[in-house]
């Protein structure tokens, strides 16, 4: 069957199962766009193509399915790294398909050409520069196969125009993909399991700490039963929140810089660290040599390349957190009892609980209550999206995460702009599910475009804006360690958010005291048709405790109650 390219990757996407493709037209991508005229794809036209990789990405984050996103090229593909990057960080599996110019124009500097796949080549798990027609089904085939498997992570398809626009053959998409050099690990060192399950039994002060790499693998349950059946506590970090229910007595919330207390210290005094898809990050371990000092170190972890990278481990083991975790709970026998390490722990909880004082500013509200109403509203029945920064840490501390992707934030990246076109991909992705953005009034404005497209595809997403007119995490550390010299970080100029939304056609909400949250809370979640943007005005100098200084101990923690 004879094909121009452009309809060739339509009917590739169409194979992969793809239903949903976010993007941005341009010159260089004009074929694909008129091939799309016509297709059962979905295509979601975002108003900035930074939109499109983040919704893409989000999309991902909570169906587990590769997200796809689509670029012009030259600004229109620089425009995708910040996203591209966000999803590299965060090990999130994406195809971003960019236009190119004419095979016979690259490297002449033609006009809206930029090298695309060297601009990314840091960023991404591999991209192609698509030369042949003949290469083009092959090369989609392993685009996807590498975005989703082992560690996931975004790939980039460069594809020049004259290919999407020349005839070509079809003879079928190819069932497998054999990849010189890039196998799917499948097994584990059972030896080593074995050794961890002797350190598990051995144990009396264990403790799980587990990433992000739980909730991509689909190891929660199986993290659960780990800890319930070992009667162990568990603490996430910031891209493991949801994976194990905070709910539950065995919970200790995140822990690092802004986790709880008792997580941080029941990681410095614990004898036994099972870390799980994580990568000992310096946001989670504080000063490395003072990290987890009297504990014996399992790590666990589809990449061996972590392993080892920022801390030294006793019990390595490589292997998809799911296929080891369900290696080594069979061989267990349950801990009947509660021991002398659960009573500390309980202490520590009862001593120091995450809290925060009553507002001290007229017409502004605690931004911790806010959250804390959005949960009670949810009964935490909904997926929340973040921007970066104070409400990011807030959200992560006062909502509580039952189910893994529900929590879709920007952890290693932290890219402001991030939670409004996440919100986006998260509802078209569960359209059955509450899906509310947490944002900060500086964050919300870099993506705030996105509105419109919120509003185009009628996605009743709610967005809470903690509004203190600062950039407030950069203002908390400039009151604590730059001497309250607030150098270019009030941004108490700004627009009318309520009349900016209504001018995308959102519905525009204001709230300034503490009894009006929760009403206003019930009458946006009432909306059906369309966004809802609320603007809580918040204690402007409220700061987000406790915090480990950056470099200082876990156990050196500032503050308590805010």
């Amino acid at each position: 069957m004879r094909m121009k390219g452009a309809e060739v990757l339509l009917r590739c996407l169409k194979e992969e199962g793809v239903e949903v493709i976010f993007g941005y037209p341009g010159g260089a991508v004009l074929p694909i766009y008129d091939a799309l005229y016509s297709s059962e794809i979905k295509h979601v036209l975002v108003r900035h193509e930074q939109g499109a990789a983040h919704a893409a990405d989000a999309y991902a984050r909570v169906s587990g399915k590769v997200g796809v996103c689509l670029a012009t090229s030259g600004p229109g593909a620089t425009n995708l790294v910040t996203g591209i990057a966000t999803a590299y960080m965060d090990s999130v599996p994406l195809v971003a398909f960019t236009g190119q110019v004419a095979t016979h124009l690259i490297g002449r500097d033609a006009f809206q050409e930029a090298d695309i796949t060297g601009i990314t080549l840091p960023i991404t798990k591999h991209n192609y520069l698509v030369k042949r027609s003949e290469d083009l089904v092959r090369v989609i085939k392993e685009a996807f196969y590498i975005a989703r498997t082992n560690r996931p992570g975004p790939v980039v398809v460069d594809l020049p125009r004259d290919i999407m626009e020349r005839e070509m053959e079809f003879n079928g998409y190819p069932e497998e993909v054999n990849l010189r050099g890039y196998r799917v690990l499948k097994s584990c060192n059972m030896g080593q399991v074995l050794l961890a399950v002797e350190a598990i039994r051995q144990a009396e002060r264990p403790v799980i700490y587990a990433g992000g790499g739980v909730i991509s693998s689909g190891a929660s349950e199986a993290l659960q039963e780990l800890a319930i059946k070992m009667k162990i506590p568990v603490t996430t970090t910031l891209m493991g929140v949801g994976c194990f229910p905070e709910t539950h007595y065995l919970s200790l919330g995140m822990l690092g810089m802004h986790g709880t207390r008792y997580a941080n210290y029941a990681v410095s005094e614990s004898d036994l660290i099972i870390a799980v898809g994580v990568r000992f990050d310096d946001r989670v371990t504080g000063k490395i040599t003072s990290f987890a000092p009297h504990a014996k170190v399992i790590h666990i972890d589809i990449d061996a390349a972590e392993i080892g990278k920022n801390f030294g481990v006793d019990i390595p083991i490589v292997g998809d957190v799911k296929q080891v975790l369900e290696e080594i709970v069979p061989r267990l026998e349950p801990r009947e009892k509660f021991s002398e390490w659960h009573r500390v722990i309980d202490r520590w909880k009862e001593e120091f609980p995450l809290t925060y004082s009553e507002s001290r500013e007229p017409g502004r509200i605690k931004p911790q209550y806010v959250v804390e109403q959005i949960y009670y509203a949810t009964q935490g029945n909904a997926i929340i999206t973040t921007e970066v920064g104070q409400n990011q840490m807030w959200a992560a501390q006062f909502y509580k995460f039952t189910r893994p992707r529900t929590f879709i934030t920007s952890g290693g990246l932290g890219t402001m702009g991030f939670g409004l076109p996440a919100a986006i991909g998260a509802k078209i992705a569960r359209p059955d599910m509450t899906v509310i953005d947490i944002a900060g009034d500086g964050s919300i404005q870099m993506n705030i475009q996105e509105l419109c497209t919120a509003v185009e595809q009628r996605l009743p997403v709610v967005i809470c804006i903690l509004n203190n007119q600062y950039l407030g995490m950069v203002r908390q550390w400039q009151e604590l360690f730059f001497g309250g010299r607030y150098s270019y970080t009030d941004i108490s100029l700004q627009p009318d958010f309520v009349k900016l939304a209504e001018a995308y056609g959102a519905i525009g909400m204001r709230v300034k005291e503490a009894q009006d949250v929760a009403p206003a809370l019930r009458e946006a979640f009432s909306v059906t048709d369309r966004p809802v943007m609320i603007d809580f005005w918040v204690e402007r100098e409220a700061n987000v405790f406790p915090m480990v200084p950056p470099g200082e101990s876990l156990y050196n923690m500032l503050g308590g109650e805010e």
